[in-house]
């Protein structure tokens, strides 16, 4: 290979080793809604004590983040959603450890830690965010999940 054509696919290596960065980035902290999921959650999957269990779901809705030991982003999403839920009524974190539960893993196809799950008060997947989600992203799917489940009493 000439050395014209040899830069040339470096310089097309990088351009698009960029792109795909620039996507990847901006779909994290973004908050996915999950329409019509039939996919329950239960403290039982997630190896949750039965005396714990009852209490740490919320009764409009659950933020439940998967994290791992080695996860450096995860303490920080855990502050941030304890924070968000303890602002709400009804509204309740969980943190569960995936470090040791690769069932759980494949079970709500986590690839990446921290990854939040949004429930409603019945359990079910509302919502996913890949990564750190934004308080704001988080407070908006909030207030549309109450006012769903609002209009559905």
């Amino acid at each position: 290979m000439n050395p014209a054509a040899a830069l040339l696919v470096l310089v097309l290596l990088v351009a698009l080793t960029t792109v795909l960065g620039l996507a990847w980035r901006r779909r994290q902290g973004r908050v996915t809604t999950v329409f019509d999921s039939a996919d329950t959650v239960t403290a039982a999957q997630l190896g949750l004590p039965a005396s714990e269990a009852p209490q740490d779901f919320g009764r409009e809705a659950t933020l439940l983040q998967f994290s791992t030991e080695f996860c450096a982003r995860c303490p920080g999403t855990s502050v941030l959603l304890g924070q968000v839920a303890d602002a709400r009524t009804g509204v309740r974190h969980v943190d569960v450890d995936l470090t040791h539960r690769a069932d759980l893993a494949r079970r709500f196809n986590v690839l990446q830690t921290p990854t939040t799950l949004v429930l409603d008060g019945a359990g079910r997947v509302r919502a996913r965010v890949g990564g750190v989600p934004t308080r704001s992203a988080l407070h908006a799917h909030l207030d549309d999940l109450v006012r769903t489940n609002g209009d559905a009493r």
